[in-house]
This record gives structure tokens, sequence and C-alpha cells, in this order.
């Protein structure tokens, strides 16, 4: 193509698909209307962004995969991935030294602050050059906000519309090397063994989607809660979404359609029940997601001001790593945590317990243990985890105060203790009676501090100083009123603001809906 000819180009980011991907509709209907332009889709993996202390290798070869897949199905179009490693700025700046006329697409992002104040810079570069960038909403996440009334309608209706069909044909842009994927040490990330991890790429993400709605789904209400029975029968959808190798409105209307064959065959066998919550936990990933959406600085402040200088700043180290590498010598804890390294996934209910042990028992300010839950999560999404990681930390000032029992947790979840044992080979001789509580076994002396480490606390006692503190906060002067902002702000219309005086939840009563999400 010439130099006067407008290049679309359509920059990807967590949306790794051609499927229901409207920029790239949109770009090829403009270059096919403009006659001779043509469409460049273009991924740009930046390095700054990898050595981010909440990025990991997991998260990169997750990417590398869904990248490899989306190349293959441009390819088949006629124009394959362009891939560029560096700054944003600089490698959009030489496509346009290349082609002056050019027009940028992309899909909204609801990223970290670092991505925020890249597409700022990315705006004003575009703005500088008289580069048009159209920025198109690819969920239910809805930029400038007002009002929270009216969101879930919104979504509904969102999602509802019709999936945008891929281009059956993309113009070659002659002259434009592709280059290739880069490997994780060229981003400069770590090595980070997950031997278990999820694959990526769009084959990966509708084996899933299929698999649940036919075959795992079933048992997904009763199961959801454990972590064993949980990896199976959860949908593992989170990490597909989260780098968009699937759309929401896919998943969605492929539920939707599920539950109207199961209704119409007037099925009574645990499909009606575990598909309707499947589907509120759709929508409520977008509710998190609108949070960070609405107000960015959530990521690193609390939400409510009150909390502010509760918790040192400075974690304590070993406690930190105890809890990071599953050596708390709290069994269940421990199991989780490690399950998680080697896995990269856990159910919701065990996520919310490891943020509540390091900020309740290990009384650990959330910014950090969130980082490493981060990096961990294969399908960690900005603006699901801060809020959540907040919410099970206590600093919201509108949601109930939920102090996991790790003890009761493991009775509940592990009865016979088989995740232990798999996750904390250490305890295999112990007996089923005190595998959760191995140090009032009576040979608990020739284990602990020897192949297992004793508790670092006293969970009990720890929890209920932790409570006393957190609920003191919201007796203080003004502390309603403040919540009650917050509300406003980023609650559920269906939920009110908890009063200073009501009781916390007793620990491990059955979790609410809204508690028991997001999608994993």
């Amino acid at each position: 193509m010439k130099r006067d000819q407008t290049l679309e180009v359509v920059w990807f980011k967590r949306d790794l698909r051609v499927e229901d991907h409207r920029p790239l509709a949109q770009a090829q209907a403009a270059a096919e209307g403009a006659g001779q332009g043509a469409v460049l889709p273009l991924y740009i993996a930046e390095p700054e962004f990898w050595q981010l202390p909440d990025a990991s290798a997991r998260h990169w070869a997750f990417v590398a995969e869904g990248l490899e897949s989306l190349h293959a199905a441009l390819g088949a179009r006629g124009q394959g991935l362009c891939l560029r490693t560096g700054d944003a700025v600089a490698v959009l700046e030489a496509l346009r030294q290349a082609f002056p006329k050019m027009r940028l697409w992309s899909h909204e992002e609801t990223g970290n602050a670092w991505t925020f104040a890249r597409d700022r810079r990315v705006a004003a570069w575009a703005s500088t050059h008289g580069i048009e960038w159209r920025e198109i909403q690819p969920s239910g996440v809805i930029r400038v906000l007002e009002r929270r009334e009216g969101w879930a309608r919104r979504w509904d209706r969102l999602m509802a519309e019709p999936v945008t069909p891929p281009p059956k044909v993309l113009r070659p842009v002659p002259n434009i090397p592709l280059g290739s994927v880069p490997d994780a040490a060229a981003l400069g990330l770590l090595p980070d063994l997950c031997p278990e991890r999820q694959p990526g790429g769009r084959d990966a993400a509708l084996e899933r989607l299929n698999s649940f709605l036919h075959q795992r789904g079933q048992s997904y209400r009763r199961a959801m809660s454990g972590p064993a029975a949980g990896a199976a029968h959860c949908s593992r959808l989170s990490p597909h979404l989260t780098w968009g190798t699937i759309s929401m409105r896919e998943v969605t209307q492929a539920g939707l359609r599920r539950s109207a064959e199961v209704k119409t065959a007037g099925r009574r066998d645990g499909w009606t029940g575990s598909l309707s919550s499947f589907q509120a936990r759709l929508h409520w990933r977008d509710h998190f997601t609108q949070k960070l959406e609405d107000q960015p600085r959530i990521e690193f402040r609390n939400f409510h001001p009150a909390y502010d200088g509760l918790r040192p700043t400075e974690p304590d180290a070993a406690r930190l790593a105890a809890w990071s590498t599953g050596e708390t010598g709290l069994p269940f804890v421990d199991a989780c945590m490690r399950s998680l390294n080697a896995t990269g996934w856990m159910n919701f209910r065990m996520r919310a317990m490891l943020m509540a042990v390091a900020s309740y028992h290990l009384w650990l300010d959330w910014r950090t243990p969130g980082e490493h839950l981060a990096r961990q999560f294969t399908d960690y999404e900005p603006g699901i985890h801060w809020p959540q990681v907040q919410m099970q930390s206590g600093t919201t000032g509108i949601n109930t105060v939920r102090i996991y029992n790790p003890v009761k947790q493991g009775h509940d979840q592990d009865p016979d203790g088989a995740f232990v044992r798999r996750w904390v080979p250490e305890l295999q001789g112990v007996p089923d009676a005190f595998i959760h509580e191995p140090w009032r076994w009576e040979q608990a002396g020739s284990l602990l501090d020897r192949a297992y480490p004793a508790p670092i606390v006293d969970h009990l006692a720890a929890a209920k100083a932790a409570r006393q503190r957190i609920w003191s906060v919201r007796g203080q002067a003004g502390f309603r009123s403040e919540a009650q902002a917050i509300q406003d702000r980023h609650g559920s219309r269906k939920s009110g603001v908890t009063g200073p005086r009501r009781r916390a939840r007793k620990t491990d009563a059955k979790p609410s809906p809204q508690l028991d999400l997001p999608l994993t």
C-alpha cells in the first residue's frame, strides 16, 4: 500500500481473539470503505509492564500461547499479527513514520495504574500527530460512569447484542516484518515454575466453555467452595476472560442458550441452579471491574481512609515469606498456597481465605500479599483483584468483615485431608483426626519444627485481636457517612452499609452470593 493510504492499526491488548472483536471488525470495514486501505493487527510486548510487581512469567506464558493462536487465526485471513517489543509510543511512532496516514483502534482497557498512564501517553501522542484513536467498549464496564443506577440493565443489554463475526479476509500489508513472540527472559521476567498451569489460546478457551456447560458444570453450585472439587467443576474460564481469548458476550450467550436447553428439557439434576449461579458470577465479574474503572486509586489506597495506618506499611518479612511459600504451619492454608503456586489457580472461597489469613491472622497490609497473589493467579485481573483484596482485608468500609477460621475451613472443605496430603506431603503420616491441627497430635514433637513448621500464630487469638482492631475503626465519628459515600459510588444497589454496631458475621458462615464471587 502507498504512504498516502490509511493504515488501520488494531492494537490488541487483553483481547487475544478475532471473534467478537469489534475494533478489528470496524477497522476492516473502514479499510474496505476506503478502497485501498489495509488493516495491521498489532501486539506490543512492553518490558516495563512485565517487570511490574504484579506481573509474572506464568502470565506471559499464557499470553504467549494466546498470541500464537491469534497469529494463526489472523494469518488464515491473510494478514498475520505484527509483534513488537518495546515502548508503545515508540512502536506506534515508528509505524507513523512509515505510514503517516494511520488510524488506531483498540478496546478500552481497565488495567492497573501503569496501563492507565501508558494509555494517557498514547492519547497525547495521537493528539499531537492528529492520529484518530477509536477505543471501543469490550464488556459491561462503562467509562465515565456517573451513577450506578441502571448499570445492571445496561450490562444485560450489552451482553445481549449480537456477537461480532471476525473478518473473512484481511488484505496483507506488504513490507512490514511480523516479528515473533519474545520469551520471558527477553521481557526481564524471572523463571516461574508453574507445572500445572492452564494452557492459553482460543481452542483451550472453547474447550473449557463447552466442557463446563455440558459436563463439568453440573456440580458447580455445590462443588465451587472446595479447592479440589472446584478445580474440576468450576468453569476455569477466568484466565481466558482476563486475557481475552474469549469474550464476556460469547460466554454469557452460550450460558443462556444452555440454560434454555436445560429448562426446556425440564431437568432437575443440578444444572438449573449451577447455570444460574454461573450467570450471576459473569455479571458480578464486571461489577467488580467497574470499581477500579471508577476509582483507580483503590489499587494502592484503602477504600475507606479510616483504615489508613491501621496495619504496618512495611510487612513482617518472616510472616510474608511463610505465607507466600506455604510454610505457616496451618496445613490447609499451606496446601492452598502451594496448590496455587503450582497451578496458577484457586477457587474463590480459598482465595478469600488466603487473603484473610494474611490480613487478619498475620496482620499484613494488603498491598504486598496482594502483589504475590496477583503474580500467582494466571487469571489476574486488576479490576477484580484489588477490590477483592481490600474486601477480604476489611478496608472497604461497606462489606461485612469475614475472618475465616483456617482450621474449620480445612475440616469443612477437606474432611479426609486428601488435599492437604497432596500438597503438604510432610503430613502424610498424621492421622485424619489431626491432619488440620497437627499440633494437637500426641506425636507432634517428632514433626513440628522438624519436617513441618509449628504454626506461626495462634489462629484463634490472632483472629480475635484483628476483629477488635477492625471493628474499633467502624465506631469512629464520621465513619458511617464516608462508608455511605463509598456505597453510593461502588456498591450493589441490592446491598446497604454495615452499621458500626452490627456484629461481625460469624466466621465461616455460608457465603452470600455477593461474596462468593467472581468467576473462577
